[in-house]
């Protein structure tokens, strides 16, 4: 029997501030038909549209990437990325808490955010999304991001279709990523009062560009963590 995602289909990140201010945010795992409200104008899709995206004004009023991020925007635009805050994720029966800059908080949340924002560039990462793991490092997002997509390649076989061991595939759904990730950025500049939203999008383009890095330049990173695996 398959297990069924939409048990477990949503997270919600839980930020104290240390004034005692509350704030909180759930995010829905599973595709669904998207808000049909009016979006502030930096949300528009013909805003500052990514040079590669494939959606148009016919499609979509807004972008799918920049509606996601409305509501965290206007409740964190008055926060800088140093302050302080607690933050509890909840998800799959688990509680993750850690004490961390709002910037690598938001880093965290921007990422899950964009990966089920439904996203032409970012679909893909759904499958990460499931499993949602928060604060990664840049050595668990290229551990995480391999082992989901080689996971999706045995997958496809099983189906009869054609697999990409090669990663060709991966390298190409991050150097888009780091394309959404700037436009993004560019949005963001015109949303934000503070730098705190910005900055944990830059936080998030770092770990895509290492993770990039990673899969063109391998040297070995991960080696240490599979010497089994090496033994006749």
């Amino acid at each position: 029997m398959g297990l069924e995602p939409r048990a477990e289909a949503q997270v919600r990140y839980e930020f104290r501030f240390p004034d005692g201010r509350l704030w909180e945010h759930e995010v829905e795992l599973a595709p669904s038909g998207g808000c049909t409200d009016n979006g502030p104008e930096w949300a528009r899709l013909d805003f500052q549209q990514c040079s590669h995206c494939p959606l148009t004004t016919a499609d979509a009023r807004d972008c799918p990437f920049a509606r996601a991020l409305v509501r965290p925007v206007a409740v964190l635009a008055h926060s800088p990325s140093y302050e302080e805050v607690l933050v509890t994720v909840y998800g799959r029966g688990r509680e993750i808490r850690q004490q961390t800059t709002l910037q690598r908080a938001l880093g965290s949340l921007l990422g899950l955010l964009g990966a089920t924002s439904g996203c032409p560039h970012t679909r893909m990462l759904r499958a990460m999304a499931w499993f949602h793991w928060p604060f990664s490092t840049s050595a668990e997002t290229l551990y995480r991001s391999l082992g989901t997509y080689l996971l999706g390649q045995h997958l496809r076989r099983q189906r009869g279709q054609e697999a990409d061991w090669e990663m060709d595939g991966l390298r190409e759904l991050y150097r888009n990523l780091r394309l959404v990730n700037m436009g993004m950025a560019g949005r963001l500049r015109a949303a934000a009062e503070e730098d705190s939203s910005l900055n944990g999008l830059v936080l998030l383009d770092l770990l895509a560009a290492d993770t990039l890095y990673s899969l063109d330049s391998y040297e070995g990173e991960l080696d240490g963590f599979f010497a089994e695996y090496f033994e006749e």
